[in-house]
């Protein structure tokens, strides 16, 4: 049933009845605020199939005489599943439109290939703690330090000569909040365990000013946080349970791997810094704004601040 339909299966035998009672088609339509040839039809339907005539029945033709054969059909879907390729490709290379290859792969069963691994084309399995602190994704990513004067990216590789190309690296740290998304990050000088321990710390305390204490907190199998004995005892001072992704599948902690992104995209490459130090003091400022103002798509478009307002009662 529709959501705007007249009729309940009660309200149309209700009809029946009181065209069966004497009533006038005409009055009794009226009476329920359908047309005529409305209660006709329920009135003929109940005359030749009784009460079962009168529930919903499908939309859906009895023969599909343009239907696409089932050869066809099945070439599409086996394309599908070989290439891995969305409606629009598979219509330019079967020759069918997009949206009759669409209809073949809804009808088939097949998800979307957003929800796919795509090398395996496994199901990926999303999951989201229902409240912050539930837990939380940690993790470093390593990134080439700026010369004063600017880097390759703004000079070009050839003026550059080789002994300022080595300047190492930084290491950013980052912990993301599963639920609410909410991220910290540091720019420190190296992944070694004593400096992670000492960053989960900073960490916390940005969380615990939001009201947010961890109870699990996720890692890869870098050495820093598997076997340094001053990660694991800040992990126990904080009174979080360590849990790690099995090996070579960095999507299991994959919020975090996307705030990675994230942060590449529109703080580091963003635009052209001329020294290092100018990058890492443009990171306090994104960070504010991406945890207060800017709009994340898996929360339907609210800033991850949003979600831990009412534990901190900071967001207006």
């Amino acid at each position: 049933m529709h959501p705007n339909a007249r009729l309940t299966e009660h309200s149309r035998r209700l009809l029946v009845e009181r065209i069966q009672a004497g009533w006038s088609a005409s009055s009794a339509a009226e009476a329920m605020g359908v047309s005529r040839a409305t209660a006709y039809k329920w009135a003929d339907r109940y005359r030749r199939e009784g009460v079962a005539g009168l529930r919903d029945r499908s939309c859906r033709p009895r023969h599909s005489p343009r239907r696409l054969a089932r050869a066809v059909e099945a070439t599409i879907v086996a394309v599908r599943q070989q290439r891995k390729l969305g409606p629009h490709r598979l219509a330019a290379l079967t020759g069918i439109p997009r949206s009759t290859c669409y209809a073949v792969l809804c009808r088939s069963g097949l998800r979307r290939l957003a929800d796919l691994d795509r090398p395996t084309g496994r199901v990926v399995r999303r999951y989201q703690f229902d409240r912050p602190g539930g837990l939380g994704h940690l993790d470093v990513k390593k990134l080439g330090r700026i010369p004063d004067g600017g880097g390759h990216r703004l000079l070009g590789r050839s003026a550059l000569p080789n002994h300022r190309r080595q300047l190492g690296y930084d290491y950013i740290h980052s912990l993301v909040d599963d639920c609410s998304r909410l991220a910290y990050s540091e720019v420190l000088a190296d992944e070694q365990g004593p400096t992670c321990a000492g960053f989960v710390r900073r960490a916390q305390l940005f969380f615990a000013r939001h009201g947010i204490s961890f109870e699990r907190i996720m890692t890869d199998n870098a050495w820093g946080y598997v076997r340094s004995a001053a990660f694991r005892a800040a992990l126990a001072g904080l009174g979080s349970r360590q849990l790690r992704t099995p090996p070579y599948t960095p999507r299991v902690n994959g919020k975090v791997e996307r705030f990675n992104r994230t942060l590449l995209e529109e703080w580091a490459y963003v635009r052209l810094y001329t020294s290092n130090q100018e990058r890492t003091a443009a990171l306090a400022d994104w960070l504010h704004c991406y945890n207060y103002h800017r709009a994340h798509t898996a929360l339907g478009g609210l800033p991850p601040i949003a979600r831990v307002n009412n534990l901190s009662g900071r967001y207006n």
